[in-house]
């Protein structure tokens, strides 16, 4: 990992022993993710003595409480999945606005659950987090479809689920609709293995890729890269090309010693499937070495 003060290194502790766990908690991995981004300033200004730390600096606290606070807004009793895609759509999308719209996607903050809550817009993946939190603490049968291209919500049976957009207030979603949108994503059919619930840790690598991209398109922010790579690789199931992303990004940021000796490694693990490219990677670790001279 790259130098850490002693807060992040134990954030990143905490975020691999979580995505190790049994049950990964959803909204803590996405909280810790966030809180790579740096602190958030308090919703409500909140007295300080001089000299004292700032409580929950990195917003997962206020949170954790507030989608506690929105669960609890939800109407009490059972209902039909139909029914608790309508009692979300009317909590979160019309009462308290959670929607998002093109200009989203040139936010960070769209990517962070802390900001999300706060500024209620958001990617389409963050916004179904916010739904998926919501719901489960209140009891739904809700979970993450991760359509190609476009993340929404499932309630009800696995086979025939009433699906829901967040990203459009939580509007409904028919199989014609989610045909729609996974072939104008991707030009191909909607095909049966796109509608399997998502898993916590899928849910969360999608989010770091999203994150990868968005500074990819900004060179000036090899930090947030570096720090979505490196989460990345905490978690248990993760692009072995990563090491070699890592690397990069380290000569990229003048850690040229750093970035050499991981591109070697890298090219090690490759030298035995791919000798060709494994001998490219050491001529770039060369090439980043002779960047000292």
């Amino acid at each position: 990992m790259s130098g850490l003060d002693s807060g992040a290194a134990e954030r990143r502790r905490q975020f691999a022993e979580e995505a190790r766990s049994e049950r990964p908690d959803l909204a803590f991995l996405c909280l810790l993710l966030g809180a790579e981004a740096g602190p958030v300033g308090p919703a409500e200004v909140v007295p300080v003595t001089p000299g004292e730390p700032v409580p929950d600096p990195y917003g997962i606290d206020a949170a954790q409480i507030e989608l506690d606070r929105l669960a609890g807004l939800l109407p009490h009793g059972s209902r039909s999945p139909a029914g608790w895609a309508s009692a979300l759509a009317e909590l979160l999308g019309e009462r308290c606005g959670f929607a998002g719209s093109s200009a989203d996607y040139q936010r960070l903050d769209s990517s962070l659950l802390q900001q999300v809550l706060r500024r209620r817009r958001g990617l389409p993946i963050l916004l179904s987090v916010v739904w998926i939190e919501v719901a489960r603490r209140a009891g739904a049968p809700v979970y993450g479809v991760a359509l190609p291209g476009h993340f929404v919500v499932g309630f009800g049976d696995r086979e025939h689920p009433v699906l829901a957009d967040p990203f459009a207030g939580g509007a409904p979603l028919t199989g014609q609709d989610a045909e729609l949108l996974v072939t104008g994503a991707t030009g191909a059919a909607l095909e049966p293995s796109m509608m399997v619930p998502a898993r916590p840790l899928e849910i969360v690598l999608r989010i770091l890729n999203n994150i990868r991209a968005w500074a990819a398109a900004r060179p000036e922010r090899t930090d947030v890269a570096l720090w979505a790579v490196e989460l990345s690789l905490l978690l248990p199931s993760h692009p072995a090309r990563l090491r070699y992303e890592r690397a990069q990004l380290l000569v990229q940021r003048g850690e040229f010693l750093r970035g050499a000796a991981e591109m070697e490694e890298y090219a090690e693990i490759l030298a035995e499937i791919e000798p060709t490219t494994a001998e490219n990677i050491r001529r770039k670790a060369h090439a980043a070495r002779a960047l000292l001279n």
